[in-house]
C-alpha cells in the first residue's frame, strides 16, 4: 500500500496516543468505556449522540460512552485500528480495504444506503462526461468510497487511473481545491458535496448509486468476542437511531446542519434526496455484492498488501449474526 501522507501519519499517531491515554483496564475489559465515532456522513450517529439513548442504556452497567468525530472512512479506520473506538462508521469499500490489510474489524450493521458520492465539476467547467477527465486533475480521498467511485467511474468510461492525475486530499480539502480551480474535478462526499452544489454552483458530472457501497458500522472483533452483550445493546440503540432518522428527516437535518456547521438547505439536500434506509440494517447479499465489486480495483491500484486475500476478506468482514440476534431481542 502506498505510504501514508504526512497528515494521515499524524492522524494515526494522534489516534494511537489517544488510545494509549485510555486506562488499560478500560481498553482491555471494554466495560468502563466504549468508544464510538460520529460522522456527518452517518446521520443515525448524530441522532444517537444527540438523544443520549446509548448512554442511558449502558449506564446501568457502569459503562460510559466516548464519541470521536470521523471526517472520513480513512479516519474511522485509523481509530478502529488504534483502539480509540470499538465501533466505527465507514463506507463498505473502506471497511473491506481495512480488513484486507489486517484491521481486526467486522461489519455488523448498515446505518444507511446513501448516494453520498459523485464526480463533481466546477460551475463553469467544460467537462461533459467522465471520458473528458483524461489528462485532468481529480481530487479524492484515498481508500474511501469516493476514491473507489472515481476508479469505477473511470473504468466504466474506458479509462485507467493513470489517465488522470489523482490528487489525494481529505474530503473538505477536495471541495476547496475544486472551487479554487486547483483541480478539474472532485470525487465528492456529502455534506461537502451538497454544500458545494448550493454555495458554489458546482455540478454533478457523473452519478451512479450502484457505485456507492453503503454505510457500514464496523466493530473491533476482539470487542465483539469479549463483550457481545454490550455490542447487542449498541446495535439495538443504533437501530433505534436509524429508524428515528428515517422517520424524522427534518429533525435529523437540523442535527446534521448544527454538527457540520453547514446551512440547513445543505443538510436537506443530502438527507431528502440522497439518503435512504432500506431493510433492517442487517448486512446481507446486497452489501456483499456492493463491496465485492471493488476487489478488482483494489488489486489494480495495489491498495492492499501483496499477499492479501481479498475474497476471504469479504467473507470474514461481514457478520450478520450480531444484528440479527440483537434486533430479535
Amino acid at each position: 500500500m502506498a505510504a501514508l501522507s504526512r497528515s494521515d501519519f499524524l492522524s494515526a499517531a494522534g489516534a494511537a496516543a489517544l488510545a494509549a491515554s485510555v486506562p488499560l483496564r478500560a481498553r482491555a475489559a471494554g466495560l468502563d468505556r466504549v468508544g464510538l465515532d460520529y460522522a456527518y456522513y452517518n446521520p443515525p450517529s448524530l441522532v444517537l449522540k444527540s438523544k443520549g439513548w446509548l448512554e442511558e442504556a449502558l449506564s446501568k452497567r457502569g459503562t460510559s460512552v466516548e464519541w470521536v468525530l470521523s471526517l472520513g472512512s480513512n479516519k474511522a479506520n485509523q481509530f478502529l485500528q488504534a483502539g480509540v473506538v470499538q465501533f466505527g462508521s465507514t463506507a463498505g469499500s473502506a471497511a473491506l480495504l481495512a480488513r484486507a490489510n489486517g484491521s481486526p474489524i467486522k461489519t455488523v450493521f448498515l446505518y444507511s444506503r446513501p448516494e453520498w458520492t459523485a464526480l463533481v465539476a466546477p460551475k463553469d467547467s467544460a467537462l461533459k462526461s467522465v471520458r473528458d477527465l483524461k489528462g485532468k486533475k481529480v481530487a479524492a480521498t484515498r481508500g474511501t468510497d469516493p476514491w473507489f467511485f472515481l476508479l469505477r467511474s473511470l473504468q466504466a468510461a474506458g479509462l485507467a487511473p493513470g489517465d488522470v492525475e489523482l490528487v489525494d486530499l481529505q474530503h473538505p480539502d477536495g471541495r476547496t481545491a475544486l472551487e479554487r480551480g486547483q483541480v478539474d474535478a472532485w470525487a465528492g462526499l456529502d455534506p461537502h458535496m451538497a454544500a458545494s452544489q448550493l454555495d458554489a454552483g458546482s455540478r454533478l458530472l457523473y452519478r451512479n448509486v450502484a457505485f456507492n457501497t453503503w454505510g457500514a458500522l464496523n466493530i473491533r472483533e476482539d470487542f465483539l468476542a469479549q463483550h457481545s452483550d454490550v455490542a447487542a445493546i449498541v446495535l439495538r440503540q443504533y437501530d433505534r437511531a436509524r429508524k428515528y432518522a428515517a422517520l424524522h428527516v427534518e429533525e435529523t437535518a437540523a442535527l446534521l446542519s448544527d454538527a457540520s456547521h453547514t446551512e440547513r438547505r445543505v443538510a436537506d439536500l443530502q438527507l431528502r434526496e440522497r439518503t435512504s434506509y432500506p431493510g433492517d440494517g442487517t448486512p446481507g447479499s446486497e452489501y456483499h455484492d456492493a463491496i465485492a465489486g471493488v476487489i478488482p480495483l483494489i488489486r489494480a491500484d495495489k491498495l492492499a498488501k501483496a499477499d492479501a486475500d481479498l475474497d476471504g476478506a469479504v467473507a470474514s468482514l461481514i457478520d450478520a449474526r450480531p444484528a440479527a440476534t440483537a434486533l430479535r431481542g
